[in-house]
């Protein structure tokens, strides 16, 4: 099919198009850069230099692309994130998420696109409290941390646009990335010994890598899915045990434990949240429902060989042979 990649040289776009290409999609890809068009015509794709939040060029975009299915994957992130001041450093992804969502439907409600896949994110969005895992069928958290207030309003606004809109809707929340350049300013950060175990390390996090999460998105496409579906990995696991485990992984040395007040005092309660409340995410659904599979199925093997690109490919010829 016609795809129209909205957002094609972040962190998931970079390892979509390539996928796109490869199962037979015609795959129009956007950036807001110039200096990109070379790496995404390189990738296979038809590159387009469109600004998200100008609707007018969207919609005119879309109309010249004429999509079957459009893919939503804009976001502004890049380098580290000041967890202290979170919803300021989600600014523009957050406007991404609302006014470039609007701006998207509204083309694909022009165009007659019939298929619409948007990114949200799955863990902290969720309440602290449940189950063991958080499934699909859980609301969003009542209450989020008052610096993550802003960002959860504009996860929650692009999830309703989406699976609410006269379209086939579907809301694909990825796990925390990891993979070639996802996890770089985590590991800079870990060389350095600034990523202390919070308390007890108690919260659970939800991994997904990058090339899976690209997988799951082309599986949608092949498949007549709608709704909101968790795509990460099968083996949540508590900050206790996947962070010295990453450490390991980039040879770095054991990360250092602080208490929880000092932890609030130093870098806010979004991180204490993070590090010690948020819960772990069922892929039980996307599963089965989408006939996906990680590649990475745990964090485990992917830390140790798929954070660069010569890593997994030492890990796959290993496995062939």
């Amino acid at each position: 099919m016609r795809v129209f990649l909205a957002g094609a040289t972040g962190a998931v776009g970079r390892r979509l198009v390539p996928q796109l290409v490869a199962a037979g999609h015609d795959v129009t890809a956007t950036t807001t850069s110039t200096a990109k068009v070379d790496l995404l015509r390189g990738l296979g794709a038809t590159p387009v230099v469109v600004d998200g939040l100008d609707a007018v060029a969207v919609g005119e975009a879309v109309a010249r692309a004429q999509p079957d299915a459009i893919v939503h994957q804009m976001t502004a992130l890049s380098g580290g994130t000041d967890l202290r001041r979170f919803d300021r450093a989600f600014a523009t992804t957050n406007e991404l998420r609302t006014k470039g969502t609007e701006n998207l439907l509204d083309a694909a409600r022009a165009a007659g696109v019939e298929r619409f896949v948007a990114q949200s994110y799955a863990g902290w969005p969720s309440a602290p409290t449940g189950g063991a895992l958080v499934t699909e069928a859980e609301p969003l958290d009542p209450e989020p941390a008052p610096g993550q207030r802003e960002t959860h309003a504009a996860i929650r606004f692009l999830e309703r646009a989406v699976t609410e809109a006269p379209l086939t809707g579907v809301v694909l929340r990825y796990g925390s990335f990891y993979g070639p350049g996802a996890t770089d300013p985590m590991i800079d950060l870990l060389r350095k010994r600034r990523v202390p175990m919070v308390g007890d390390g108690a919260g659970v996090w939800s991994w997904i890598h990058l090339d899976d999460a690209a997988s799951a998105t082309v599986a949608v496409l092949d498949r007549d899915a709608r709704g909101i579906y968790n795509v990460v990995d099968d083996e949540p696991a508590p900050v206790a045990e996947w962070l010295p485990a990453l450490a390991a992984a980039v040879g770095a040395k054991p990360p250092r434990r602080i208490p929880v007040w000092l932890a609030r005092l130093a870098a806010g309660d979004v991180v204490v949240r993070m590090m010690t409340e948020t819960r772990g995410v069922s892929n039980a659904k996307a599963r089965a429902e989408l006939d996906w599979v990680p590649r990475w199925r745990s964090w485990r093997e992917g830390f140790r060989h798929g954070l660069t690109d010569a890593g997994a490919d030492r890990a796959s010829e290993a496995v062939a042979g």
